[in-house]
């Protein structure tokens, strides 16, 4: 069985003219952060692997979820090719994850994360919002041949406050 763990960064903030690679998270974000991170920890297992998009937003959401989750160095990876916001391209990276790992945490972007959430689990979002995390089952041993799975928790930051 393979689950798949994705989040969608914080919120960002539009207050400094900085190219959109490199917009931090506004502070309601680390609260956020906190708050899914910490009720996420208690269906938590560890040995779950994290990729990150290098985006500032989105590598600064997940080395919140790295800290709370206890994750160690060695399985935490930022991702180039995670700076995407085509559902194609994401649903390609999450293929191409090796069959020895079995639990995926991805740090990423809309609306490739909206569109992974509703095309690869079994129930549907009009929007994913930031820091949202939906955790989804596969009944398969190759990620490569993954299609839809079973949708088992969804945590979002305002349902949590």
């Amino acid at each position: 069985m393979k689950r798949l763990i994705l989040v969608r960064h914080g919120k960002s903030s539009w207050k400094h003219d900085l190219p959109d690679h490199e917009r931090p998270l506004k502070k309601r974000a680390y609260r956020d952060g906190r708050k899914v991170a910490g009720t996420f920890k208690e269906f938590y297992s560890p040995t779950a692997t994290l990729w990150s998009s290098p985006a500032t937003r989105a590598l600064e959401t997940a080395k919140m979820f790295k800290e709370e989750l206890k994750v160690p160095d060695k399985m935490f990876t930022i991702r180039q090719d995670l700076y995407t916001f085509d559902a194609k391209e994401l649903l390609e990276i999450i293929k191409s994850c090796p069959d020895t790992i079995d639990k995926l945490i991805i740090f990423g972007h809309n609306p490739a994360i909206t569109n992974a959430v509703n095309s690869l689990g079994d129930k549907n979002l009009d929007n994913f919002p930031t820091t949202g995390l939906c955790v989804i089952d596969f009944e398969n041993y190759k990620w490569e041949r993954i299609k839809t799975g079973r949708t088992i928790i969804t945590l979002l930051p305002k349902n949590l406050r």
